[in-house]
């Protein structure tokens, strides 16, 4: 499915004229080499200029990407013998949030991750991404699990944030989510979070609290989306670019507030782009992420997680 952003229009203008170009140049008797070049020439420049100016409008866009890849993506190129674990064993099973086991590198580890869809069928099987309360009791179980077996924690982060309907505040959709916060914070294994599209809130938060918190260049991470932001400040939804240039809730704004460890660069364009180069640039990040982690003992770990969230946000004493 092909979907254009509204920042690249002028690239895929330039580039429907450079096909014209070279179709004709194939089918008629025409030379237009030279017509060509300076036409590629600033093609080139035109996408470095736009893609190292992305306001933070455009990386909501990107966030969004419908072809963005998927935890299960990542999981494909990243790991080996994926075991994929059901279940949260009090309610049922949800699609919205995959966890199981692997093997990075010849070691065993515990990934967790939010699952959207790639269609609208898919989508609404997996819920949007958006978990219920199992979803978030699934992971948990996980973490148990693999503190249990010394096995390092990696959790992909991609939701909007956890479903708001009545059926899961009926299963305690809050209770859930803070029971999360509450045992990742002391849990005796590496954990590495790492925000591949949307942060959403909670929702987010939920599998957020680890020792290193990394981003994709064009991932966002807040509290709220940008709609909401702007329904509630202005009471006007449509005023979202508007809001998302003050929340702060870019990769890039996240690093000097010291929100995350590192950001993870993205192939030209996004991460949609080039799933196989994206999940390459991914795997140097984690994997230094796990070999600093591997040396710390059990009760640095915790120290180390406890430290890093301390020290989130500035706050004076009157």
């Amino acid at each position: 499915m092909t979907v254009e952003l509204e920042f690249e229009k002028p690239l895929i203008n330039l580039r429907k004229k450079l096909d014209e170009l070279k179709l004709i140049t194939q089918n008629a008797d025409v030379d237009l080499t030279d017509e060509i070049e300076k036409l590629e020439l600033r093609l080139h420049n035109l996408e470095e200029e736009i893609y190292k100016n992305l306001e933070p409008w455009d990386r909501v866009q990107i966030a969004r990407h419908p072809n963005r890849p998927t935890t299960l993506d990542y999981i494909n190129y990243l790991f080996e013998d994926f075991f994929e674990c059901h279940g949260d064993r009090t309610f049922g099973d949800d699609e919205a949030i995959v966890a199981g086991i692997a093997k990075y590198k010849g070691r065993p580890v515990t990934v967790i991750g939010h699952q959207r869809g790639k269609d609208t069928k898919e989508n609404i099987r997996r819920n949007f991404g958006m978990p219920h309360p199992e979803g978030y009791r699934k992971a948990l179980r996980l973490m148990f699990q693999a503190q249990k077996f010394n096995r390092p924690i990696i959790c992909f982060i991609d939701t909007k944030g956890a479903y708001p309907g009545k059926a899961a505040e009926e299963r305690g959709q809050s209770e859930a989510i803070a029971r999360n916060l509450f045992e990742m914070a002391g849990l005796t294994v590496p954990i590495v979070c790492i925000v591949i599209g949307e942060g959403g809130s909670g929702g987010a938060l939920a599998l957020g609290v680890g020792n290193h918190i990394h981003m994709l260049e064009n991932s966002t991470y807040s509290v709220i989306s940008p709609e909401g932001a702007a329904s509630i400040l202005w009471k006007d939804a449509t005023l979202a670019k508007k809001a998302a240039e003050s929340m702060k809730i870019t990769a890039q704004d996240l690093k000097q507030l010291e929100v995350i460890d590192e950001i993870i660069p993205e192939v030209k364009g996004g991460a949609h782009n080039n799933i196989k180069e994206q999940a390459n640039l991914i795997d140097t990040v984690l994997k230094k992420s796990l070999d600093e982690l591997s040396k710390l003992s059990k009760n640095e770990l915790v120290q180390d997680r406890y430290q890093k969230f301390a020290k989130i946000g500035q706050y004076t004493v009157e």
